[in-house]
């Protein structure tokens, strides 16, 4: 019997994340859509409603386990299984930058738990029943700086690093059994994170914010979350099934290497 395919989007209050929410939303999935701030969870699920398909609305404090479960658990209660995780939630660097040696121990404890070990957990929660139904999408949001380091951003490069690594090897592992995980990788993308790092970079270096965005990406500007949203979409569908393991870069062309 058909049923309406499920997503979960973590992190889905605003930027990247709400604009995975809506998009796929506008696909015909059912979204459910989880972040700290009830006010952002719920513009981003009315909007998830506009487009026909059911929406539901989970705050949460995904640091703790439990609440990861709950919203698993919660998810499926309400609109069925889940077929697509995408792994969205996170905190940058521009939450606290600085070099190396002055770096704050209690903000690199925090990014790798929010940046990996959650993801980690929602996996864990949700691949054993992709499989069991034989079809799932799992789609990691890990950033550039996956791949080359970012200027006092110790702890969110090591975390991007380290989630594109847990991509891998559940790929690997699940591979041929109708799952596959991949990982998109953003470019700098125009959000508030990232509004705040660009001041910061245009501070250490003396610049105007304004140049700072036109040098970006070759493409003179910063992406829009709806961009790598695009991405994830065409990720989830059954059309990318030989897709598996893969780190998609949407960053304008910043980074040309494979």
């Amino acid at each position: 019997m058909y049923r309406p395919q499920v997503a979960l989007v973590t992190g889905g209050g605003r930027g990247i994340g709400a604009a995975c929410a809506v998009a796929l939303a506008q696909e015909g999935y059912h979204v459910a859509v989880c972040a700290r701030t009830e006010s952002e969870l719920d513009l981003v699920t009315e909007k998830v409603r506009a487009s026909g398909s059911q929406g539901l609305s989970l705050p949460a404090n995904l640091t703790k386990k439990e609440e990861v479960l709950r919203v698993v658990q919660e998810t499926q209660e309400h609109l069925g299984p889940i077929d697509i995780l995408v792994n969205n939630a996170g905190v940058g660097s521009s939450a606290n930058p600085k070099p190396l040696v002055e770096f704050d121990d209690e903000f690199w404890e925090f990014t790798l738990r929010l940046n990996v070990t959650v993801p980690y957990w929602f996996m864990k929660a949700v691949l054993p029943g992709m499989v069991e139904r034989g079809w799932g999408r799992v789609i990691n949001i890990a950033s550039i700086n996956a791949k080359y380091p970012s200027m006092h951003g110790a702890a969110y490069t090591a975390s991007k690093h380290a989630l594109a690594g847990l991509t891998k090897v559940a790929a690997l592992e699940l591979a041929g059994t109708g799952v596959t995980i991949n990982a998109v990788c953003p470019g700098v993308t125009r959000s508030r994170m990232n509004d705040l790092r660009l001041q910061y970079d245009a501070q250490r270096l003396g610049v105007p914010v304004e140049q700072l965005e036109r040098e970006s990406t070759p493409l003179g500007r910063r992406l829009e979350p709806e961009e790598v949203a695009a991405a994830v979409v065409f990720l989830a569908s059954p059309q990318a099934g030989a897709i598996n393991g893969q780190l998609l870069n949407v960053c304008g062309g910043r980074y040309l290497a494979c």
